[in-house]
């Protein structure tokens, strides 16, 4: 077992999460595999936490999936791909999705490599933001694989059908900028690291509860029905009214945003 795989810091409300294989470029092994997931579900319990920083060590994202250490194990490659139903997540999956549907808001920090796995990491982030110098790839075309990380579930609301059918056919590896013209990424600046955190900072000033009901609802109201959309929204209007969240957002617009803020630190 690794140390410290996925590491994780908790700074004034924002979670630094870090993938920790630098002498791998951060590639996915099984042991990260679970320690993202687990990250997700500790994360999901952390009531202090506004926003997520999420990055990889050595100013590199995911190479993807480690294939050698991956295919070693036939069960842990079962125990990746296992599901009760088939409409629920395996462990693959989760480290994408779970993100999406955790109810923090996440910016992905991405840097040098970003490929297969890491690409569909990245695409459970509701923001990417890359360093010029970024490579992005949907890479499991390459090993004759079908992308089955959930990353879909991302890619189909921010990229053109025809656009996400190529980079998925062909395998692409794509710069950064490129990658902004596709919609894959957010932003492209010269130091994502601080853009983040800047980011996260304004997040984290707003309220809590209105940042979740605004990040579920639009994910999973993006592509489904009109009814279904309504109904997203009176229930989670109703839920934060009944709390008092939306009264503190209100004074901390009216009064010094710094007074109103208070720092936290911790981490595990």
């Amino acid at each position: 077992m690794e140390r410290n795989i996925v590491k994780v810091t908790i700074e004034d409300s924002i979670a630094f999460v870090e993938l920790n294989r630098p002498d791998k470029y951060n590639a996915l092994n099984f042991e990260m595999f679970k320690a993202i997931d687990k990250t997700i579900k500790k994360l999901a319990k952390q009531r202090g936490v506004a926003a997520v920083i999420l990055s990889g060590s050595n100013a590199n994202f995911c190479s993807g999936i480690d294939i050698k250490a991956v295919s070693k194990s036939p069960m842990q490659m079962v125990k990746l791909l296992f599901k009760w139903l088939p409409g629920n997540a395996n462990l693959a999956q989760r480290v994408s999705i779970g993100w999406q549907r955790l109810p923090i808001p996440v910016i992905a920090v991405i840097e040098g490599v970003c490929y297969g796995g890491g690409t569909q990491i990245a695409l459970g982030a509701d923001f990417r933001i890359a360093a010029p110098d970024a490579k992005l790839s949907i890479m499991e075309a390459r090993w004759g694989l079908v992308p089955d990380m959930a990353g879909l579930a991302g890619l189909r609301q921010i990229m053109n059908k025809d656009k996400a059918m190529r980079l998925s056919l062909l395998a692409e590896v794509i710069e950064a900028n490129e990658a902004k013209e596709h919609g894959l990424v957010t932003e492209v600046v010269a130091d994502p690291h601080a853009h983040a955190l800047n980011l996260a900072k304004q997040i984290a000033n707003m309220s809590p509860d209105a940042n979740a009901a605004i990040k579920l609802s639009i994910n999973y109201s993006w592509s489904g029905s009109v009814r279904r959309l309504l109904s997203r929204e009176s229930l989670s209007q109703v839920k934060i009214l009944l709390g008092k969240n939306w009264r503190i957002a209100g004074v901390r617009q009216t009064k010094n945003p710094e007074k109103q803020y208070k720092p936290r630190q911790s981490g595990w």
